[in-house]
């Protein structure tokens, strides 16, 4: 397991930050290609963790771990001290985890409104009979979950483009529609690959204060994986880097930017 450091490089032990999610020596591998070796870190309660590292680095197979959509040959994950490294991916999302994605994956001929419902189907209880004739506590149900969902739209700001087929929208606003889907499914962890990536700066700037203001406003702890440097420095509270599989640095921002081994493995030799 990966040791949480503290602002000043030392072990940080307290009680009041003991980790929501524990990730302990994951190895994985495709064939000969070790996509992970020996990854290992912590994250903490309400706090926007950041893996970052090169092209190939492996930050996408360490969230698919996470997910459960990747097992792991070793290692192990912990969620809130109990053991799920096994789980599978719909049994991980019931935990409380979702996800958004590197290639936009929504259903493009649906709308707005439909696609953030579909993130509310883990949540919803109802029975064959009662949905199939719409009686009674079916609708009572769909009525709930729509009036969470308009306050997504709501926070979002998306309100203009409920209605509208999200293959119609530009890029920026459809990642916020997956935004909005995966925050339907009321997320303990929220994992974000690349949620800025193809964005003009405006749109980033967006995206940056949605997903600063989940965090802070809905205490969501978020797990980012993301290119642009300012942004990660910016928003992350903890952030962790990884090359060819392997973590080679980890802490605060300030820390982490600083620090030579990362210079020269993410951002280039300084001259």
């Amino acid at each position: 397991m990966g040791t949480r450091l503290d602002i000043a490089g030392q072990a940080s032990t307290s009680d009041a930050t003991r980790p929501i999610l524990s990730v302990s020596d994951i190895n994985l591998s495709f064939g000969g290609v070790k996509a992970l070796q020996g990854v290992g870190f912590e994250v903490r309660p309400t706090e926007i963790f950041s893996m970052i590292g090169p092209n190939g680095a492996g930050k996408t197979s360490m969230l698919n771990v996470i997910s459960g959509f990747y097992k792991p040959s070793s290692g192990s994950i912990l969620f809130e001290g109990l053991d799920r490294t096994h789980l599978s991916p719909s049994a991980v999302a019931r935990l409380g985890f979702a996800r958004t994605f590197q290639n936009i994956a929504l259903f493009k001929g649906m709308s707005t409104l439909d696609n953030i419902m579909s993130g509310r189907l883990l949540k919803m209880k109802g029975n064959v009979l009662t949905d199939a004739i719409y009686l009674g506590p079916a609708k009572t149900e769909e009525l709930k979950h729509r009036e969470y969902v308009e306050h997504i739209i709501d926070f979002l700001e998306i309100q203009s483009i409920r209605k509208t087929p999200v293959g119609r929208l530009p890029y920026g606003l459809q990642k916020r529609v997956e935004l909005g889907r995966a925050l339907a499914m009321e997320p303990k962890v929220l994992l974000l690959d690349e949620p800025m990536a193809g964005m003009n700066l405006e749109e980033k700037e967006d995206m940056a204060r949605f997903v600063l203001d989940v965090n802070e406003e809905w205490g969501t702890t978020i797990i980012l994986i993301e290119h642009d440097m300012g942004v990660v420095m910016d928003i992350s509270n903890y952030v962790v880097v990884l090359d060819h599989g392997q973590k080679i640095s980890e802490g605060p921002p300030n820390r982490v930017q600083n620090d030579p081994v990362v210079i020269r493995a993410y951002l280039g030799e300084s001259e």
